[in-house]
């Protein structure tokens, strides 16, 4: 009963904190000066990573876990590499990833998504894209004949996020994104899944 009241509050104190994390980010967006500001020269290539934390809902086929239940999960990895096409707009592949707890076994859900970032303001980007999900066991808990299995699909992102602050070729940013994916699994069964993270993205560009 103890351990089902504390996963009870901790998928609460999630909840609240995305929530919390959301309403920031939107009134951060939206609220930037309109008096003219120094704009940073983006060119050439992207680097970034991200550390955080969400939530993240799991669904298979088999009907072993269902989008009813969602865990508080951490960020890793998640990683963009890119290259600028103009100021305000550059190609992008992504690599998000969450873990998550799969029949007492660690496994991380993410994928390879080619993208595109477009900043919409001098300081707000919004980006998003389609490509491969990836489900996997976690380097640190893989176990022979148990969690070993890797297993791909497709998977669709969207995220937003805001520059909080700069210098030179760098940029440290506040953000928030949504990866849904499917992965199939032997036998003609899937698992799909849902997440959603809040971070810090450390940029070079």
């Amino acid at each position: 009963m103890t351990s089902i009241k504390m996963k009870t509050i901790k998928k609460q104190m999630v909840l609240k904190m995305a929530c919390v994390a959301l309403a920031l980010s939107s009134s951060i967006s939206y609220a930037q000066n309109t008096n003219s500001e120094t704009t940073t020269q983006r060119n050439g290539f992207i680097v970034e990573f991200v550390v955080g934390g969400g939530i993240i809902s799991v669904e298979d086929s088999a009907g072993i876990q269902t989008f009813d239940t969602s865990q508080g999960t951490f960020v890793f990895p998640d990683l963009k590499f890119g290259y600028m096409l103009n100021e305000n707009l550059a190609i992008t592949a992504s690599l998000p990833g969450n873990i998550y707890e799969f029949q007492d076994n660690d496994r991380n859900f993410g994928g390879f998504i080619p993208s595109v970032q477009y900043w919409v303001k001098d300081r707000w980007w919004i980006h998003g894209g389609i490509g491969l999900a990836i489900d996997s066991p976690a380097l640190y808990d893989i176990k022979d004949d148990v969690n070993d299995d890797w297993n791909f699909g497709c998977a669709v992102m969207a995220s937003t996020g805001y520059e909080i602050y700069k210098k030179k070729n760098f940029a440290l940013n506040f953000q928030s994104k949504v990866v849904l994916g499917r992965a199939s699994l032997d036998g003609d069964m899937h698992r799909d899944a849902l997440l959603f993270n809040i971070g810090l993205g450390f940029s070079w560009l």
